[in-house]
C-alpha cells in the first residue's frame, strides 16, 4: 500500500470545511505534514499484530465516576431560571442565531 499524497488542494478543502483560514504557505506545510503522517500509518499498519490482545488504553488508570443525584435545594424553578431572560417563548429562552455560513 502507498501512502496517500495530500495536496494543497485538500488542505484548502479541509480548511473551507472548518472554516479556517489558511495562507499558502500554511497549505504547503500542512500537506507536506499530513503526506508524513499517512506514511507513518502506512508504515504502522504493516507491523505484524498477530497474537497480540487489543488495547483500549495503557495508563491503568480508571475513569472516576458518581451517581448522577438531583439536589432540588440547589435546582431553579422555570420561573426563576427564565426571570432575568431578555427574551422567551413557550417558557424558553429566546436567542439570536449564532450559526452562519460565511
Amino acid at each position: 500500500m502507498q501512502s496517500k499524497k495530500v495536496s494543497t488542494h485538500d488542505v484548502a478543502h479541509i480548511a473551507d470545511l472548518a472554516h479556517i483560514p489558511v495562507t499558502e504557505e500554511e497549505k504547503e506545510n500542512l500537506a507536506e505534514a499530513f503526506t508524513t503522517t499517512y506514511g507513518v500509518v502506512d508504515i504502522l499498519s504493516k507491523a505484524n499484530t498477530k497474537g497480540m490482545t487489543q488495547t483500549q488504553q495503557v495508563t491503568g488508570l480508571e475513569n472516576v465516576t458518581r451517581d448522577d443525584v438531583i439536589d432540588e435545594t440547589r435546582m431553579f424553578s422555570q420561573e426563576e431560571a427564565l426571570r432575568n431572560a431578555t427574551t422567551i417563548h413557550n417558557g424558553y429562552f429566546v436567542v439570536e442565531q449564532v450559526l452562519d455560513k460565511s
